[in-house]
């Protein structure tokens, strides 16, 4: 599950981080394509699962109110960057209800028993049993090795980005062949607007898992991700 920035945004940050990338070549930089706001991670969800848990999702959605939000300063995982694996730019904003979305979407995957760890992860968010800190944020960039990334997390500290409104929810699906790529495969929108629901595949559900993108855990692991196969999304 995620949120997208609209693009004014995006090209505010390019803008920003263009002399960063050409400063930092041995960083994996994140595509344009791939900035997204990670709210809870699905990971494997299988068919039946997935029909209890749109509903469920849809009033989910209904229930929040559009977020205020906005993106600042820079930060990395593990925490204090001298062995990074992810840089990062914080979110700000409406966080609060922000992170109650996230636990509700968590909540209803919990309702139609999702695997434990599959739900809540991806943003430093609780999966079902577990108990950490929602820490809401956009990859910057991927560490092809364990980088001090101080330096440059010093000089994005620097960053402050417009405020903008998030004004839905999106599940997304992810292919990590031939190269990572994500796919809205439903949008509802926040409060109590009218249902806007996008199926984008006709191939079956079980092709792939739910979830929101490539998920980090707090030391930079990729939680899912195979060389070949398609699935439905973070950090």
């Amino acid at each position: 599950m995620a949120l997208l920035p609209p693009p004014v945004v995006l090209d505010e940050l390019e803008e920003f981080l263009g002399p960063y990338r050409a400063a930092w070549p041995d960083l994996r930089w994140e595509r344009r394509a791939l900035f997204h706001v990670t709210v809870s991670f699905l990971g494997e969800v299988d068919d039946q699962a997935l029909e209890m848990l749109m509903p469920r999702l849809e009033r989910v959605a209904g229930r929040c109110p559009p977020l205020t939000l906005s993106f600042a300063g820079a930060g990395a995982f593990p925490s204090g960057g001298a062995y990074a694996r992810v840089l990062w730019t914080g979110l700000y904003g409406d966080r609060r209800t922000l992170a109650g979305l996230a636990a509700s979407v968590g909540a209803a995957a919990r309702q139609v028993c999702l695997p434990p760890g599959s739900a809540g992860r991806g943003q430093g968010s609780a999966g079902p049993g577990e108990h950490k800190t929602f820490r809401p944020h956009l990859t910057l960039a991927r560490c092809r090795r364990p980088t001090d990334v101080r330096p440059l997390v010093e000089a994005l500290s620097a960053f402050a980005g417009a405020a903008w409104t998030a004004g839905e929810l999106q599940l997304m699906r992810s292919y990590q062949s031939p190269q990572v790529r994500y796919e809205t495969f439903r949008t509802w929108p926040l409060s109590d607007g009218p249902l806007h629901d996008r199926p984008l595949h006709d191939r079956p559900l079980h092709d792939g898992p739910l979830h929101d993108g490539p998920s980090l855990q707090d030391g930079g692991t990729e939680a899912v991700g195979t060389a070949d196969d398609s699935r439905l999304p973070g950090q």
